[in-house]
């Protein structure tokens, strides 16, 4: 493993808030497998930390993430050296840093800054928010390497986001969404300067851990669950049940009492 292929910053100030960045430039910050297995840890981490309550992903250089390294892979193929268990093993691996980002009761906003190619497509698209600048793309083109659309999750995520008949459309001929049909279409939240990209993801997350962490935790988890609720019915019963637990919390008497106040709410997490 390459100690510095991922790189983790705790932002200055008390809002617990992590810059995550994927730290292979030379590559456009292609995943290794190491690589990928260093993610998965530092997501694992993060997850488990209380003192984080947002995190930040976002690729060194100009690109977010091309994917998987496939001058890795072509040595791996040429060699022969992976067998049908193993490359299912990895296969795996990369799916699950998907998993990860929207199982961790965290905001996690991708910060794309570039091209967002494959995983490194599905690592932005299971971010709670995306934020990218006028260089960013999303393209998945396995479809034109003998392979499928269906990658990391993509093929799940693409088209709740943006329709299934435009998720067809792209996925089917493996054409890239650039950065302005990001935008129009609502598969990214806004467009930065390139400049300002990590300044504008930073005041977002600060914008949304203004409000409570259950608020935000559960929120959060509802949106994901909802998405594949079986009926209107299911998905009230879930707010119904997150709603009572959050009237027992203290944060909830706090901000009860701020609003009648007219002052701002003090957070215990409690």
């Amino acid at each position: 493993m390459v100690d510095d292929d991922i790189l983790v910053e705790r932002l200055a100030g008390r809002d617990g808030i992590v810059l995550v960045t994927l730290n292979r430039p030379a590559r456009l910050n292609a995943l290794l497998r190491e690589t990928v297995a260093h993610f998965n840890a530092v997501l694992d981490e993060l997850a488990a930390d209380a003192a984080c309550r947002a995190v930040i992903i976002t690729g060194a250089g100009r690109g977010f993430c091309s994917g998987q390294d496939l001058a890795a892979s072509n040595q791996r193929n040429q060699a022969g050296s992976s067998g049908v268990i193993e490359k299912l093993h990895w296969q795996q691996q990369f799916a699950g840093m998907g998993g990860r980002i929207r199982s961790m009761p965290k905001l996690v906003i991708a910060a794309v800054n570039g091209p967002a190619v494959g995983a490194g497509m599905a690592i932005a698209l299971s971010a709670d928010v995306r934020i990218a600048t006028p260089a960013a793309k999303f393209l998945v083109a396995a479809v034109r390497i003998g392979l499928t659309g269906g990658e990391s999750g993509i093929s799940y995520l693409l088209p709740r986001m943006i329709g299934a008949a435009r998720a067809f459309d792209i996925l089917l001929t493996g054409r890239a969404i650039e950065a302005e049909e990001a935008e129009r279409t609502g598969l990214i939240r806004a467009l930065s300067q390139p400049g300002s990209l990590i300044d504008d993801a930073v005041a977002y997350a600060r914008s949304v851990l203004a409000n409570s962490p259950y608020s935000v935790a559960h929120t959060k988890a509802l949106m994901w669950s909802n998405l594949d609720a079986n009926s209107y019915e299911a998905a009230i019963q879930a707010e119904n049940r997150t709603q009572i637990l959050g009237t027992m919390t203290e944060d909830y008497s706090e901000a009860t009492a701020a609003f009648m106040e007219k002052r701002p709410p003090h957070y215990s997490g409690r």
